[in-house]
């Protein structure tokens, strides 16, 4: 077992790696009565076309999802009815890029522990129960297209993306979950839920031995491949179309604004652009920037407009969105915020606050265990270490920034994706 300390955040990491191939990080925290345990696979809803015994297989959209629900079925009941009436507090999630399962508990933790690793690494469900399942999700995936940040959001993907599957949802469609069968949920979890392309995270007031022990008593597989899968071939920088509209109840129109980024698939270079493209963001339309109070003195934009870099699939984009009674507006101005920090860099005083600003809230994500296993096991998935970091936020400079906008953030390749009241497109 390994042990590195992060001097510069004040943290530390125990790591070691069974005999099963699978890494177990263990990040200390002295003095707290709760834990966190997060059990991960590298596997989400845009994994859909991947290499399994020499021949490439495709699946419909949800896959991921769907199997992430049957998990929790277990030859005796339910591992989630279990867990929580062992005092731990149990969820999951599916993203485009990654499967997670995880809870927190302040008693029985290596009980639980036990217990998650077991029901995530041996599948039970039958036919009848995976049909079952079909219904309810099904009343999930109705439910969200009724959401009209899902709606605008979806719309952007599809407009920055012809082929990449970060462009569909990750539940799917009621038309695509119809075709997934008990089988290809155990295929689909034989090829991504074997322990080399997993990762165990636990934070707590811990024994790192005990934890690392209790892993590979209870994690006896044997090592599998690292899945081989295709997103698809490359995408443009131009956006396949430049606007999308749609009609729904909002009271006002909703908007979001994006554009796809150049491609840094794994390594530290993924980290990198990922921190030069958030601080990008917020230098350009963050709630402290020029852009930002000059939009929300004029009432273009309301105090619910945000930015976000996104990365997964291969794939990258910036984003903005809020309410605006014209969106379009908001999309030009952003245009020529973005061509002006292009042309001339960001102010070097507003630089500086940024970057302590980025680091500071870093700091605070370490107190959140969940954020402090989520980052640490992405990381990992992705070819680098999360806790290093306020090391690359501190050497970001202010060319990086202006190369950012330059390459990433051309008006040309904006696009923009607007949900409109039903009453104002009738009238």
């Amino acid at each position: 077992m390994k042990l590195r300390d992060y001097n510069t955040v004040r943290e530390q990491v125990y790591t070691d790696r069974l005999a099963n191939g699978m890494p177990v990080f263990i990040v200390p925290k002295r003095g707290y009565n709760k834990s966190f345990a997060f059990f991960a696979a590298d596997y989400g809803g845009a994994d859909r076309r991947f290499m399994y015994a020499g021949e490439w297989i495709d699946t419909p959209s949800g896959v991921a999802h769907y199997l992430e629900h049957k998990m929790f079925d277990t030859p005796d009941g339910n591992a989630l009815t279990d867990m929580s009436a062992n005092g731990a507090s149990v969820n999951a999630f599916t993203s485009s890029d990654i499967t997670a399962y995880h809870f927190e508990s302040m008693e029985k933790f290596e009980e639980n522990l036990e217990a998650l690793l077991k029901f995530v690494s041996v599948p039970w469900f039958t036919p009848e129960s995976v049909q079952k399942e079909r219904g309810i999700i099904g009343q999930e995936i109705r439910m969200t297209e009724d959401t009209p940040d899902y709606a605008v959001y979806y719309g952007l993907m599809k407009l920055l993306y012809a082929h990449n599957p970060i462009r569909d949802t990750v539940a799917g469609t009621v038309e695509s979950i119809a075709g997934i069968t008990s089988e290809m949920l155990y295929k689909c979890h034989s090829v991504f839920y074997n322990p080399s392309n997993m990762a165990l995270c636990v934070a707590g007031d811990l024994d790192p031995e005990r934890i690392v022990s209790l892993a590979a008593e209870t994690l006896r597989g044997a090592p599998g491949e690292r899945p081989k899968r295709d997103w698809g071939p490359d995408e443009a920088k131009h956006p396949v179309s430049a606007r999308a509209e749609a009609t729904m109840e909002v009271s006002r129109p909703i908007f979001m604004i994006g554009a796809s980024a150049d491609a840094a698939r794994t390594g530290d270079g993924f980290l990198r652009r990922d921190i030069v493209g958030s601080l990008t963001l917020r230098l350009l339309a963050g709630r402290s920037s020029p852009f930002y109070m000059r939009m929300y003195e004029s009432g273009l934009i309301d105090s619910d407009f945000s930015t976000a870099f996104e990365s997964a699939a291969g794939v990258a984009h910036s984003v903005a969105g809020g309410s605006s009674d014209d969106p379009d507006a908001v999309l030009g101005e952003l245009g020529k915020e973005a061509a002006s920090l292009a042309e001339r860099g960001p102010d070097g005083d507003m630089f500086e606050r940024m970057k302590k600003a980025a680091t500071g809230r870093l700091l605070r994500a370490l107190n959140s265990f969940d954020s402090v296993c989520y980052n640490h096991v992405s990381g990992y998935f992705r070819g680098y270490d999360s806790f290093e970091s306020a090391d690359v936020i501190a050497s970001v400079t202010k060319e990086d920034i202006a190369d950012f906008a330059r390459a990433n953030l051309a008006p040309e390749n904006m696009a923009i994706s607007v949900v409109k009241p039903r009453r104002e497109a009738a009238s």
